[in-house]
């Protein structure tokens, strides 16, 4: 039997969405066709999972504009103020 083991810190984490992929319309100049993604499920990604210091610009643009569709759209759904308060807490940008 083979033992493997690690050293803390040795991992990341993954976080995943659903997505549908599609066929978005061409882009002028463009040179081949691409396709494009559509996230269906919308959840906070857990904040303290993220070690916010590695993050470049770009990704923590990406996280916050996430999260900021993420407590747009699942606002409305929310009943009481408990589970609102915390989605935006969940969701407030870095």
């Amino acid at each position: 039997m083979n033992r493997v083991t690690t050293a803390d810190g040795a991992f990341g984490i993954r976080i995943e969405n659903l997505v549908s992929v599609h066929e978005p319309q061409a882009i002028d100049g463009g040179d081949k066709p691409m396709l494009g993604f559509d996230t269906l499920t919308l959840c906070p990604i857990d904040k303290r999972l993220i070690l916010t210091d590695l993050l470049d610009p770009i990704e923590r643009a990406w996280l916050d504009a996430y999260h900021a569709r993420v407590r747009e759209e699942l606002s409305p759904l929310l009943a009481g103020d408990t589970a609102l308060e915390w989605l935006k807490a969940a969701t407030e940008p870095l």
